[in-house]
């Protein structure tokens, strides 16, 4: 499907449809059912892990615009998201319509090149491309290589941020004053509620994307239950 211009996203609702290893929650089946109830609801689109749970959701939701991405973990590298050249081909056949990735500064499994993978998805594929990034010199770079979306997903979840807590508000005006016009910027990580995704906007961004708060029923069960327990000690 044509990918939406800046425009026509702004003020939109990603929801972030994942979830972790193990979880019954991860069932393609499940996967699709919560991308089709947040599409049904006015979601804008779905962000989507791995090649089976893209597929689920494109066969069931045919006109869903679909982020995907695949999570990958390798020994030489802490870069998770969608890392690799083949993890690309893998996201974009299985019917994604913009690819994420780990667009921040650090060393990529293979030692592969982040220059080289944008081009290389630009030039073999036609691929629509989000950068996660955790910075705004790493936005700014992602942008100049050619990705059409730039958000913050990785704010406080690098080496390099690891002391500082998502959302990345104070990424986002900075962003937006230096990101050329075409290029939709996206508030993801953190957003908790719906004042803190309107705040997100507030600040600049085009759209958001909010998986845990609305989808994260592990995450979510488990957040109630410490807060439980600590009440009762």
């Amino acid at each position: 499907m044509p990918i939406p211009s800046r425009a026509q996203l702004e003020g939109g609702l990603i929801v972030s449809v994942q979830a972790p290893e193990g979880s019954p929650m991860r069932h393609p089946d499940v996967i699709a059912a919560m991308a089709e109830a947040s599409l049904r609801n006015g979601a804008t689109g779905v962000r989507l892990e791995s090649p089976e749970h893209i597929g689920a959701v494109r066969n069931r939701c045919p006109n869903a615009l679909i982020i995907g991405l695949w999570k990958r973990t390798f020994p030489d590298s802490s870069v998770y998201i969608t890392p690799r050249w083949e993890d690309i081909q893998a996201v974009w056949a299985a019917g994604a319509d913009v690819i994420a990735l780990d667009a921040t500064a650090r060393q990529r499994p293979e030692k592969e090149e982040l220059a080289a993978l944008i081009q290389r998805s630009k030039e073999d594929l036609g691929a629509p491309l989000m950068a996660d990034v955790d910075s705004i010199e790493n936005g700014l770079i992602a942008a100049s290589l050619g990705c059409e979306w730039v958000g913050t997903t990785l704010y406080g979840y690098t080496e390099q941020t690891a002391q500082q807590n998502p959302p990345g508000y104070n990424l986002i005006s900075p962003l937006r004053d230096q990101l050329p016009d075409r290029v939709t910027l996206i508030c993801e990580g953190g957003l908790k509620s719906p004042d803190s995704a309107l705040k997100a906007l507030e600040h600049g961004a085009d759209l958001v994307v909010v998986g845990t708060a609305i989808t994260g029923v592990d995450l979510q069960v488990a957040d109630y239950l410490r807060t439980l327990n600590r009440q009762s000690d």
